[in-house]
């Protein structure tokens, strides 16, 4: 039997976590289109896959499963929504839920025990969705891991886009990290959310020289692999980074952790560098525990085991699961977003 799929996006950093799953799609001999509800990542198409351009070119595809690497999903698409995370947890906002339940998804495809254990709690308090563990397709890419050794003084910076946390908006932090990559010592490549400020994008691509480097990608996997460690805030991508066992310095993180070495000054960054360069024992072991917490997956089938738990979901019966809930003014915003108005919504999971 064949099986339609469908990828939907908002945003290009969701680009590295579909392609995996095109690939194992179009492996097994099944049809896999995307759809994106913003029009900047549009310009990534057709070199990442088929784009459907309108809810209309969905609707007639008809998908009988929507991988969602967002927070909501337009209720009204046919198919079993599957949540497939646009990142890992990253702590940016203290006091709050980090799994929210927004009632669109059936299937939540987790990550690892930091965020199956979550998400099985809130299955049973709502008891609208089913939590299978699979690991994350973004980082099939970055396995089998390589015994390589990479240079101690090559350093990969990560910034989030959040204004209170991320590193590319202090002023202090980017003046010593243009004067660090002066003095020769260290290699510094530079990635920055697509959220930032074109402004901000702007300032580093002008910082650039031998020893700085800017990248305009969300193609990560790359850049990891050719870094010693990464210099960090309260991004998500340091934990994708430390998947590695490589270590990572944070400036201000907003919940620092013993896997990492955080720092609050500018002026510690030298310092806080070489000691991660060495690779200290204690702070491998750490990283470790975290990394097996995070993503215990390293063969590089997490999208396999997407598609396996998918089709297997399409199949079995969910009839104790209960209807999801109107989510009145969220379906509403949907609708305006995509300018589609429809009274139709599925609210019981799709099932064949």
């Amino acid at each position: 039997m064949t099986y339609r799929f469908l990828i939907y996006i908002s945003h290009t950093y969701a680009l590295p976590i579909g392609r995996p799953l095109q690939e194992e799609i179009k492996l097994r001999g099944y049809e896999v289109k995307w759809f994106c509800d913003n029009e900047y990542p549009k310009s990534h198409f057709p070199e990442n896959g088929e784009l459907l351009d309108t809810v209309k070119e969905v609707l007639d595809y008809d998908p009988q499963v929507v991988l969602t690497a967002t927070d909501q999903v337009a209720d009204f698409f046919p198919g079993l929504k599957v949540q497939v995370f646009h990142g890992f947890p990253a702590n940016k906002r203290k006091g709050t839920d980090q799994f929210t339940i927004r009632g669109f998804f059936d299937l939540y495809c987790t990550q690892g025990p930091s965020s199956t254990k979550p998400f099985q709690k809130q299955q049973k308090k709502y008891q609208t969705f089913e939590v299978i563990e699979t690991g994350w397709s973004k980082m099939d890419p970055l396995f089998p891991l390589e015994n390589g050794k990479t240079n101690p003084k090559n350093v990969l910076i990560s910034s989030t886009f959040t204004k209170y946390y991320s590193l590319a908006l202090k002023e202090d932090v980017v003046e010593e990290i243009l004067r660090l990559s002066k003095t020769g010592n260290w290699h510094f490549d530079v990635v920055l959310h697509p959220k930032l400020p074109e402004g901000i994008k702007q300032k580093f691509r002008e910082m650039q020289h031998e020893n700085l480097k800017y990248h305009d990608t969300t193609n990560l996997i790359p850049l990891f692999k050719k870094a010693h460690l990464m210099l960090s805030d309260t991004t998500s991508a340091l934990i994708e980074f430390v998947l590695q066992r490589k270590p990572v310095v944070t400036i201000d993180n907003n919940m620092p952790q013993a896997y990492m070495l955080n720092i609050q000054n500018a002026s510690e960054i030298a310092d806080a560098l070489e000691k991660a360069a060495e690779y200290p024992v204690a702070l491998l072991k750490e990283i470790d525990k975290f990394a097996e917490f995070s993503h215990p997956y390293e063969d590089g089938r997490s999208s396999a085991r997407v598609i396996d738990a998918c089709i297997d979901c399409l199949h079995r019966d969910k009839s104790h699961l209960k209807t999801k809930p109107l989510n009145l003014i969220r379906r509403y915003k949907i609708r305006k977003k995509l300018g589609y108005f429809t009274w139709k919504s599925y609210r019981k999971p799709y099932t064949l």
